[in-house]
């Protein structure tokens, strides 16, 4: 009985590798796209995380800038009576704590956001920038609800809102884009050197009395004013008091200018100094 006839067949087998340099910068910004689900979903589980079981829960998104602001106000408006122009002292605080407030609690978040999830990211693989891309956009909650509290403390002392408060989205923009590129190194480097969770605390503190949160801008000496405006975040809150009181407020918009275009620049290089570490991130991390 003659043996039966094997077929043989190969069958190609096409094998595609995931590697975090092998693309283009365009490439990035493509496949945080194709991750928005993913992204969207880490921002809402770190809202209702932060909340979940505090008594007031949300409402501490309304109790922290107005705490901070009567603190301010006690401190610098009623015992060393620094001044605020035309514009009532708690309200020229609020609208610097407000903008302050997003930037330093989401580059904290941001700073610890890839150690945090080190057992996501160790388990499968997704594009990593979306670990700390999801702080930015589950503290613009908060950033919101203070800006609405915002409209209203402008009516309540009887300012009103101005036709400038039009540009606000803009400056949030202006804001979320140093935001990102901050977040990103510091994502970065925090998992790469674990020094950096201990020194970013203290130079987010460091940066509240380096910028004009309990004063205004005008309070600084002539002659300092081109070196104080170098602090991306003196722009960012200079524009978005102007953008609350108008004429009011006196405002340089180089500041503006200079923060928004090295916000692009930290977002560019930050993404490519975290792809470089993003090669090695499951074993550092």
């Amino acid at each position: 009985m003659p043996s039966p006839l094997i077929v043989s067949k190969t069958v190609a087998m096409r094998e595609t590798v995931l590697s975090a340099n092998s693309n283009g910068g365009k490439a990035v910004w493509q496949s945080l796209w194709k991750a928005r689900e993913l992204l969207v979903f880490l921002a809402w589980r770190d809202i209702v995380v932060k909340y979940k079981q505090a008594v007031l829960g949300i409402a501490w998104a309304i109790l922290r800038p107005v705490l901070t602001t009567m603190v301010f106000t006690l401190v610098f408006g009623k015992i060393a009576r620094l001044p605020s122009g035309d514009i009532p002292y708690a309200l020229l605080v609020l609208s610097g704590i407000t903008p302050w407030l997003y930037f330093a609690n989401t580059v904290n978040d941001c700073g610890n956001s890839l150690v945090t999830n080190s057992t996501l990211i160790s388990k499968v693989y997704f594009p990593r920038l979306v670990v700390p891309a999801s702080c930015v956009i589950a503290n613009l909650v908060d950033l919101m609800i203070t800006v609405l509290l915002l409209c209203g403390m402008l009516v309540w002392f009887g300012v009103g809102l101005k036709a400038t408060i039009l540009l606000v989205p803009f400056v949030v923009l202006a804001l979320a884009m140093l935001t990102v590129g901050v977040g990103f190194w510091a994502a970065a480097l925090n998992a790469k050197y674990r020094d950096v969770s201990f020194i970013l605390p203290f130079l987010v503190t460091f940066g509240l009395y380096v910028s004009p949160i309990g004063f205004s801008s005008e309070a600084i000496p002539e002659q300092w004013r081109i070196l104080y405006g170098l602090n991306p975040v003196v722009g960012l809150v200079d524009g978005f008091r102007f953008a609350l009181f108008g004429e009011q407020y006196p405002f340089q918009v180089w500041t503006l200018v200079y923060s928004s275009a090295l916000a692009l620049l930290l977002i560019v290089t930050g993404v490519s100094y975290f792809r470089y570490v993003e090669r090695d991130i499951v074993d550092i991390i």
